[in-house]
């Protein structure tokens, strides 16, 4: 259903060396261009053959095709980037497998650049290289709070944008190693996997990765863009490895000296061996970044100029119903054609059925289009609300967990406090109990009166000292508990929420699978109605080509047509 313009166009895409190119994968994405390739699938740009949205498309790769866990894989990639609905994680789509067994995942198509292009023109300013790393903090935070690991965080996996005027909008792509998710025939135990570059020594010790380890990877992404180079590096993967497991950070200010003290301990901090050093969540990270953001004066470079600005992906545009008027508008060319060829009405039966078969493809394809434009109406409106539920369900996941973020810590200084406290009441135990040996060794020597009476003063003294610090540590202890029980408070409400998105994801899921079936069972119906229309214009055209009183027709159906290739290329 995609009318002649289209059908048209393919042939240009058969010359490519990809021959993927040009082909409609799950009858309703057509293969336009291949944009790259990753460890497990190959990314295209391709369009929706009906409503004619621009996506990006990734199939998974040929030779891993047999591997039929793959699926359930790919199924985990896109849940878990969904599930956590942020403007700065790309939008899945659909996930689906052909009739061919082939895994496809279907994501918003970008426009822009990866912040690796960017990095390699050299070090940021300042202003800019905290800037983007607060989008991604907020991003990973909201992962976090979700429950969602990205696990292989790099420049190459960064999207910078243009947003509403807003200039390095930032998006985080590749989730992909995050579903993993202990599956022992992709991720083995003691299995090392991620880029060393980035990676967080409890993952070069081949630990699993948590929340900190892609705090880390931001670590070297803030190094690497404040001073145009990693702080690790080497040419053989276990050199690197074990870099990142002891290797002494450099510090950033020796390569950037005009780097804000501020900055320097942000970077040091997140490249922290030890997880106790390193910031528990991307919460204080991003309250970090912001009293930062609030110290630094505005930059030119944050100012969009539409000069500077790259083209926008391509704005969908209405539904092609100017596409079956094309199947109509060609039928009629046809039927001129045949009653200026045989004005007596001696027509051949073969060109009889054929345009007859014209006219009857045209109106079938013309209500196949109106049912799946409803179809695919219902199916944008349920997409809506439940993005627009996720998005609710994670921002008061993320409030709720920044809330825990800040108890957390306040529970934390409260536990050193405490600690503190009772080392100091031990202390003054030991004294008591030093002042009461030394006044009764004074006792049994028979002491003066005046050097007993000192004794035991410096007895009650201690004993004074030490209800003080009783006390302190008693009320201490009291705040800490309550702070403790504030968190678990929260970390309840945060897992109950967690949970009721997963239900809800769970049953969209459901019903988005099952309304996706339809559209691509209609859309290949369609398909096959273009085909079957094609078929019968090679043979009307066959008959017709040759009839001199026809030429002024062909050519205007030819120019239609011409004008049509010209559309689908620009």
């Amino acid at each position: 259903m995609t009318t002649a313009k289209t059908t048209a166009a393919a042939p240009s895409a058969k010359k490519s060396s990809d021959p993927y190119l040009g082909r409609v994968v799950a009858g309703r994405y057509r293969l336009e261009q291949r944009l790259g390739e990753g460890g497990m699938g190959v990314v295209y740009k391709a369009r929706h053959v009906l409503i004619d949205r621009t996506v990006a498309l990734k199939l998974i790769r040929p030779d891993l095709r047999g591997e039929s866990h793959l699926r359930a894989w790919m199924l985990r990639e896109a849940r878990a980037a969904n599930r956590v609905d942020h403007a700065h994680i790309i939008d899945i789509h659909d996930i689906g497998e052909t009739e061919e067994g082939e895994l496809y995942l279907v994501m918003e198509f970008l426009v822009g650049s990866p912040l690796s292009t960017d990095i390699s023109k050299g070090p940021f300013p300042i202003a800019r290289a905290v800037d983007i790393l607060e989008q991604m903090a907020a991003a990973l935070g909201r992962a976090h709070d979700l429950g969602v690991v990205h696990r292989d965080l790099k420049s190459d996996n960064i999207h910078l944008t243009n947003r509403g005027g807003r200039k390095d909008f930032v998006k985080i792509l590749d989730f992909g190693l995050a579903a993993l998710a202990r599956d022992p025939r992709l991720a083995p135990k003691g299995a090392v996997f991620g880029t060393p570059e980035y990676m967080a020594p409890e993952q070069a010790r081949g630990e699993d990765a948590i929340p900190q380890s892609d705090l880390y990877a931001l670590g070297i992404l803030f190094f690497e863009m404040v001073t145009g180079q990693l702080p690790f590096r080497s040419h053989d993967r276990d050199t690197l490895l074990e870099m990142q497991r002891t290797g002494a950070t450099p510090n950033p200010r020796t390569l950037r000296p005009d780097l804000a003290p501020a900055a320097e301990s942000i970077i040091l901090k997140l490249l922290q061996k030890s997880l106790d050093k390193r910031y528990k969540d991307a919460h204080h990270l991003s309250e970090d970044l912001k009293a930062l953001q609030r110290s630094m004066p505005s930059s030119p470079w944050e100012v969009l100029h539409l000069s500077d600005a790259p083209a926008q992906a391509p704005a969908a545009p209405p539904a092609p119903s100017a596409g079956v008027a094309e199947w109509a508008t060609r039928a009629a060319h046809f039927a001129r054609m045949v009653a200026r060829a045989w004005p007596q009405g001696d027509v051949p039966s073969e060109v009889a059925t054929n345009l007859d078969l014209t006219w009857s493809l045209a109106s079938r394809a013309s209500r196949l289009e109106g049912e799946v434009s409803s179809l695919s109406r219902r199916l944008e409106a349920l997409e809506k609300r439940g993005r627009a539920l996720r998005a609710e369900i994670g921002r008061k996941v993320e409030e709720l967990a920044h809330e825990e973020s800040r108890v957390l810590r306040d529970t934390s200084a409260e536990a050193e406090k405490v600690a503190d406290l009772r080392e100091r009441v031990s202390t003054n135990e030991r004294a008591m109990h030093a002042a009461k040996l030394q006044a009764d060794s004074l006792d049994r020597a028979g002491g003066s009166g005046a050097t007993l009476r000192t004794a035991y003063e410096q007895i009650g003294s201690a004993v004074a000292r030490l209800e003080i610090r009783r006390e302190q540590l008693a009320e201490r202890e009291t705040r800490s508990a309550k702070k403790e029980t504030q968190a678990r408070d929260l970390r309840r409400q945060i897992e109950e929420l967690r949970a009721q998105l997963a239900r809800y994801a769970e049953a969209l899921e459901d019903d988005l699978a099952q309304g996706r079936e339809r559209v691509t069972n209609k859309t290949r119906e369609g398909l096959a109605l273009e085909k079957q229309f094609g078929d019968a214009s090679v043979v009307l055209v066959k008959h017709l080509r040759g009839r001199p009183e026809c030429r002024d027709l062909f050519d205007e159906l030819t120019r239609k047509q011409s004008d049509g290739m010209g559309e689908d290329r620009g």
